[in-house]
């Protein structure tokens, strides 16, 4: 399929969704509730860690409108997790519904269901609770070992042996090691190393979490909800609540944002339990802060990496050794962790020996949890600061050493069990993003008079295309009674354009225009199975279920036309939604197939149906380039300019992938310089709202630029490959390195504030 010009695909197509969405037409949860669904709120912990002695909700309850109160007595008391995750989940099962023991401030303490907001809130002032207070465990770097255990409960369970151990407050631990780093380090003409600390970081999508939910005419519950993941929403609640999955069934409407924060549960269960309690319909919405306190954050970390190299700086040996803090519940502990490594230690892969040793720890604050980049994003600001250090002690280009040291098309690399490389523009995307910025007339740096200086940085990154042999997707399209066709899916559009470019790829193998597809996804009773949208699998995954379903589709046509038509199949071609003989003297349309296949004495509707799991997750990458000007006096930094070069292999809707592109830099660039979720000395969160907590607004993120270099993936659908990940991991180290090469000072603590340059210049 390389090179040929498509009608669809490689199209810069409107998304389907898009003016119903400008236009503010009702499309997302919040405009699908009923009118009188009970709304629920949630009482909760003010305290960092605790237990609960007494709980008086008589006052409440004596509060006229209120309809249900729940507390710890009244739920289930079993152990789940609210990781987004396929069974059996990696996640450690170290959550109740409610539990006497609170975790963090935010915890939830009670459950309180009302006919309006003003009366749950002030049923919820007269809830009267004891607590015994504990001994938080707040720095994670403490956490090991700490006397206070975060988690001594017996019935925490594991699905499998993820290292936890949780009497030391480890959620999870992981490590991997190939060649003996030591002894090649001892080879090695220069070593460096550093620890760096990225921190956490808030999703701050538009829409905040929210869930409606509502038994049908048939007793079965309902979920409305804000998600990327419907099917596991339905698997969680099915477990939380005790009832068979069957009895529960999870839609889907738009969403207004998730990043990952809505790969895990946020408030299904809270509302879920009291419909299931009074039969009436329930609404809980997320405001700003408890979105910010609350739900789930990036993971922050502390990584230690230290580079060996050859005199002419190829790289032989990697080792990393990381600390992540997970909070008080282990959603996506191990799978976070492992990924720092999986998503670094393939970029340099003419290494003799690599290591990883990691933890994942548990502590009285917020849960961390999935967010675009999934540690690629601390790994990749962490081992590629050290690559520019590398480079700077050589004195080498940092652009050469990693043209020197990439993976190539066709190379495997120590721990890729022997996975070839099927394609890769990366050195592409160094020398044309090295043009774009201008690299080599502005590297390292220029004064510009009036105590300023510019400078230009750099960073390369690689991330995965869905899980492999784990990630798996359905797709089924249909030819309807009029000549139309259906496509049901389960991925999960927010906001990202999937249920466009899963259109577009069908409409490519059908050969129809896209307007004759209606798309309906992410509802669990009528969408084929698929996970959701994460791990970067919408395209590469769902993409390549949704081709094989298309091509199953057309096969059935060519068929079913060449039958009526009383000629060969192999005779037959499709044409202008038609079948029509090669020789083009007879043709019968999709109409009038569908008529005769679906009506009166209908033999059977055309259906094409797929599954599809990778055995691989082929990487896409970015090299990205940033250029900043950095006041001497102040250690205020500009960014002037930003450039990122893609390599997602075919881009299969230009448009829609410059704006994931563009939105995962100004994500980037927001943890590289304003972005972090800040505590104060007994645990409360600081920033919870957007007045304490900033992220940049269009004028502080200067130019940014995306080109893209394609290439094209053997195993990927019309030869794609993912970018909705990718695209974030590069800024927090180029930035840093730009800063490094303006002033000569590192700033290892993320973000990277005017008051820690002008500290750091200080030193």
């Amino acid at each position: 399929m390389e090179n040929i010009r498509m009608k669809n695909v490689g199209h810069g197509v409107r998304k389907i969704d898009g003016m119903a969405i400008a236009t503010g037409k009702p499309v997302y949860t919040q405009d699908l509730v009923k009118d009188n669904a009970l709304v629920v709120k949630i009482l909760r912990s003010p305290h960092a860690f605790a237990k609960i002695t007494s709980i008086d909700i008589s006052g409440a309850e004596k509060v006229e409108g209120v309809e249900c109160i729940l507390t710890y007595n009244d739920v289930p008391k079993v152990r789940f997790t609210l990781a987004g995750q396929s069974y059996p989940e990696p996640s450690p099962y170290d959550r109740l519904i409610l539990d006497q023991i609170v975790r963090y401030v935010g915890d939830e303490v009670a459950i309180i269901a009302a006919v309006d907001e003003k009366t749950a809130l002030l049923a919820m002032q007269r809830i009267k609770v004891e607590y015994e207070v504990l001994e938080p465990v707040l720095d994670f770097e403490q956490a090991l070992g700490h006397s206070s255990v975060v988690h001594s409960e017996e019935d925490l369970l594991v699905n499998f042996d993820i290292g936890l151990d949780k009497d030391k407050n480890i959620a999870s631990s992981y490590y991997e090691a190939v060649g003996d780093v030591e002894e090649e380090f001892k080879r090695c003409a220069v070593v460096v190393e550093d620890v760096y600390y990225p921190q956490a970081q808030a999703h701050t999508m538009m829409e905040t979490y929210r869930s409606f939910t509502y038994l049908d005419h048939t007793g079965r519950l309902v979920v409305v909800s804000s998600t990327q993941i419907p099917f596991h929403i339905r698997r969680q609640l099915a477990k939380a609540l005790q009832i068979p999955a069957s009895k529960i069934r999870v839609i889907k409407p738009r969403i207004g944002g998730g990043f990952g924060g809505k790969q895990t549960g946020a408030g299904d269960v809270f509302a879920a339990i009291v419909t299931l309690k009074t039969g009436k319909p329930a609404l809980i919405i997320y405001d700003r802060k408890e979105t910010f306190s609350s739900t789930t954050s990036r993971h922050a970390m502390r990584l230690k990496v230290k580079l060996g190299a050859d005199s002419d700086g190829t790289i032989r040996a990697i080792d990393m050794d990381v600390l992540s803090d997970t909070g008080a519940y282990g959603e996506h502990a191990p799978t976070v962790l492992s990924c720092v490594g999986h998503y670094t230690l393939p970029l340099y892969n003419k290494t003799k020996a690599v290591r990883f040793n990691g933890h994942a720890v548990y502590t009285n604050k917020m849960p961390a949890g999935a967010f675009r980049g999934y540690g690629a994003t601390q790994g990749t600001f962490a081992l590629e600061s050290t690559v520019n250090m590398l480079a700077e002690q050589l004195t080498m280009d940092p652009t050469e050493i990693r043209l020197k040291n990439i993976s190539k098309v066709g190379e495997t690399f120590l721990t890729g069990q022997g996975v070839i490389l099927g394609s890769s523009t990366l050195d592409k995307c160094i020398l044309r993003g090295k043009e774009l910025i201008g690299w080599d007339s502005k590297f390292p740096c220029r004064d510009i008079g009036q105590n300023k200086v510019r400078a230009v940085g750099m960073a390369i990154t690689m991330q995965g295309s869905g899980i492999a042999n784990i990630g798996t997707a359905s797709a089924e399209i249909r030819l309807n009674d009029d000549g139309n066709f259906t496509l049901l899916i389960g991925a999960t559009d927010m906001g990202t354009g999937c249920d466009t470019i899963l259109s577009q790829m069908a409409a490519e193998i059908l050969e129809i225009p896209m307007e004759m597809i209606i798309v309906n996804a992410g509802d669990t009773d009528t969408s084929p199975y698929d996970p959701g949208s994460y791990a970067s699998s919408s395209t590469y995954v769902a993409g390549t279920a949704v081709v094989k379903a298309a091509e199953e589709l057309k096969t059935k046509l060519l068929q079913q036309g060449a039958l009526f038509l009383g000629v060969p199949s192999e005779e037959v071609e499709l044409n202008g939604l038609a079948v029509r003989t090669v020789r083009g003297d007879q043709e019968i349309s999709f109409a009038k197939i569908a008529e005769l296949t679906i009506l009166g004495a209908g033999k059977l509707q055309l259906v094409g149906f797929a599954t599809f799991g990778s055995e691989i997750s082929p990487p896409p990458y970015v090299a990205g380039f940033a250029e900043v000007e950095v006041d001497q006096e102040t250690g205020k930094v500009d960014l002037i300019d930003y450039v990122a070069v893609v390599d997602c292999g075919t881009v299969i809707n230009p448009n829609l992938a410059r704006i994931q592109a563009e939105g995962g830099i100004v994500q980037g660039i927001g943890m590289a310089l304003y972005e972090e979720v800040n505590y104060n000395d007994s645990g409360k969160m600081a920033t919870n709202s957007f007045m304490q907590y900033k992220i940049p607004c269009r004028k502080d993120v200067g130019k940014v630029r995306i080109e893209f270099e394609e290439s094209f993936e053997p195993s990927g659908p019309f030869g794609a490959k993912s970018i909705g990940e990718v695209v974030a991991n590069t800024p927090p180290p180029a930035i840093s390195h730009a800063i490094f090469n303006a002033l000569g000072v590192r700033v290892n603590h993320l973000p990277i504030t005017p008051e820690k340059v002008f500290m750091a210049k200080q030193k």
